[in-house]
C-alpha cells in the first residue's frame, strides 16, 4: 500500500478522532489509519477547554446510554489505554451533578428521571430539603425539586484525550501533523483528502471529527452541516467557603454552573444567546463574569458575595443549531464520509461510545449501541432530535 493511501482517513484529532482510531484498530489491528490534526499543542481543541464533566442526567435514551459506557470505560481506563507500562489517569472525581428544578422544569425533569431509572441510572428525585442538605451553600431560590445523579463527576479530558492518542498510535494509527483543506470526492464516494500543503492523502473512507471546525471541512465538499462555532467561557474562583467534603456539580434551571474543585476553589460557566460566534476570539473575559454571571452566583450563593477571580478560559462548543445534539454516521448520497459532529457542549463524555459506533459503522459490524436516532439524515429531512424544550448545559 501506497505510503499515501489509508483504509481511513480522520480529520481532527481530538477526543472523538483518537477514540475512533481506538476502536478500529481495536477490531482490526491490520488497517491502516491516519489522523490528521492542525495542531498537537490542542491549545484552541474543545477537549483539553472542557470542563470534563460527565453524566447520566439526560432526557433521551441514547445520551443516557452513551453516559452509562463512558462510565464502564472511565473505570477500566487505566488497564485498557495502558501504554508499555504507563497507565493514564483519568482522575474521575465522581462528586455527582445536582440539577435544580423549578416550576417550568420539573415536569420534563421528572420524566427524564423515570426514564433515567429504567435505565438502571443511580439518580435521585430530591426535596428542596434534600437539596440543602446536598449542597448547603445555596438558598433554594426557585427550588421546587432537584435531581441527583451520584456516580456523576469531573475528569481531566487532556487525559482522556492522550490515553487514546498514545494507545491508538501504540496499536498502529499514524498521527500526523498537518491541515485539511478538502475533501476529496469522486461522483458518491469520497476518495481522500487534500493537505495545505497540497499534498493528497487517499482513502475511501474519511470522519470528520473537526469539532467547532467540523463544517468548514464539511462545506468543501457540498456538506451543509448547521454547526455554529460558538466561544464559551470558564472562570476559577476562590471563595471563603470551605465545605468539608467536595460538594456535587450544581446546574441552576437558567444553565449556569458551579462546580467545585478543592477547599474554596470553584469553576463557573454559563451560555447566553449573544455568545460570540466564530473562531477567532479566545480571550476569556473577566468583565463578563463580574458583570453578568457573578450578580446570579450570589442571588443564588449568597457567601460568594466575597470572592477572589483567580483566572479563566475561552474555547468553542460546536453548537448543532438543528437540535443540540450529535450528528453521527454516514452522509446520505456520499459514500465514505462520516460525521462525529455538533455535540453541542457535551460531546466529551460521549467519545467512547461515539469512538465504538462510528468504528463499527465503518467496519460494517452491527453496532454494540444504536446511536441511528442522531444519523445526518435528520439533518436534510428536518426532524430534530430534542434533549430538552429549555437550554440546560
Amino acid at each position: 500500500m501506497a505510503d499515501n493511501t489509508y483504509d481511513v482517513i480522520i480529520v481532527g484529532g481530538g477526543v472523538m478522532g483518537c477514540a475512533t482510531a481506538y476502536y478500529l484498530l481495536k477490531n482490526d489491528p491490520r488497517l491502516t489509519v491516519a489522523i490528521l490534526e492542525a495542531d498537537p499543542t490542542y491549545e484552541r481543541a474543545s477537549t483539553p477547554l472542557s470542563d470534563g464533566n460527565m453524566r447520566i442526567q439526560f432526557n433521551v435514551k441514547e445520551n443516557i446510554q452513551m453516559s452509562q459506557y463512558g462510565m464502564e470505560v472511565i473505570a477500566r481506563f487505566p488497564e485498557e489505554m495502558q501504554v508499555d507500562g504507563e497507565r493514564p489517569d483519568p482522575a474521575f472525581r465522581q462528586q455527582g451533578n445536582l440539577f435544580i428544578l423549578d416550576e417550568a422544569s420539573r415536569g420534563e425533569s421528572h420524566a427524564g428521571y423515570l426514564l433515567q431509572k429504567s435505565l438502571g441510572c443511580e439518580i435521585e428525585w430530591l426535596t428542596p430539603a434534600e437539596v440543602q442538605k446536598n449542597y448547603p451553600l445555596y438558598n433554594l431560590k426557585d427550588c421546587v425539586a432537584g435531581t441527583f445523579g451520584q456516580s456523576d463527576g469531573t475528569m481531566s479530558p487532556l487525559a482522556v484525550l492522550m490515553g487514546y492518542k498514545k494507545k491508538a498510535t501504540a496499536l498502529g494509527a499514524k498521527y500526523i501533523q498537518a491541515e485539511v483543506v478538502e475533501i476529496l470526492k469522486n461522483g458518491d464516494q469520497v476518495v481522500g483528502v487534500k493537505l495545505s500543503s497540497g499534498e493528497i492523502l487517499n482513502s475511501n473512507i474519511v470522519m470528520n471529527a473537526a469539532g467547532a471546525w467540523a463544517p468548514k471541512i464539511a462545506k468543501t465538499v457540498g456538506v451543509d452541516l448547521p454547526i455554529i462555532p460558538t466561544k464559551r467561557q470558564v472562570t476559577v474562583i476562590e471563595t471563603n467557603a470551605r465545605p468539608e467534603k467536595i460538594l456535587p456539580a450544581l446546574v441552576l434551571p437558567s444553565g449556569l454552573y458551579v462546580i467545585h474543585e478543592s477547599e474554596g476553589i470553584f469553576l463557573c460557566g454559563k451560555s447566553f444567546a449573544d455568545d460570540y460566534i466564530g473562531y477567532d476570539d479566545f480571550i476569556w473575559e473577566r468583565k463578563r463574569f463580574e458583570e453578568i454571571i457573578w450578580p446570579e452566583v450570589v442571588e443564588n450563593i449568597p457567601s460568594f458575595d466575597r470572592l477572589k477571580i483567580l483566572r479563566g478560559w475561552a474555547g468553542l462548543y460546536e453548537v448543532n443549531a438543528l437540535d443540540g445534539n450529535a450528528i453521527l454516521g454516514e452522509w446520505p448520497g456520499l459514500k465514505g464520509l462520516y460525521l462525529a459532529n455538533g455535540f453541542s457542549g457535551h460531546g466529551f463524555q460521549q467519545c467512547h461510545a461515539v469512538g465504538r459506533y462510528i468504528a463499527e459503522l465503518m467496519l460494517g459490524k452491527t453496532p454494540s449501541l444504536d446511536l441511528s436516532i442522531f444519523s445526518p439524515r435528520r439533518i436534510l429531512e428536518n426532524k430534530p432530535v430534542f434533549e430538552s424544550k429549555r437550554k440546560i448545559v
